[in-house]
């Protein structure tokens, strides 16, 4: 009978052990690389609305449409009547340093 008794312990110890084994379990650590396959890129959103005071586009009257708009003779003709004075002036004026 301490025969049996020793063979059952042994089984209950045997079994505990095969138990208590079951519970652990060994698990590599985690590392997180990231993404590298995907581009490095930030965007940037706006989180409010623009004020409508804010100018969208371009301006009703521009600098291209000054440019474009038809001119009127006499006009045309004063203008480059008075910028062949400021070149002449001008030429006199170099002339005269030249001299000195």
């Amino acid at each position: 009978m301490n025969h049996i008794v020793r063979v059952f312990v042994l089984i209950i110890c045997i079994t505990g052990m095969n138990v208590q084994a079951a519970d652990r379990a060994d698990l590599e650590g985690t590392s997180i690389i990231g993404s590298r396959e995907l581009p490095k890129v930030t965007y940037i959103v706006p989180w409010k609305k623009p004020l409508p005071g804010d100018l969208v586009g371009r301006p009703v009257q521009s600098l291209l449409d000054e440019a474009l708009a038809p001119v009127d003779r006499e006009v045309f003709r004063r203008e480059v009547e008075y910028h062949g004075l400021l070149q002449d002036a001008h030429a006199a004026d170099v002339a005269r340093a030249g001299k000195k």
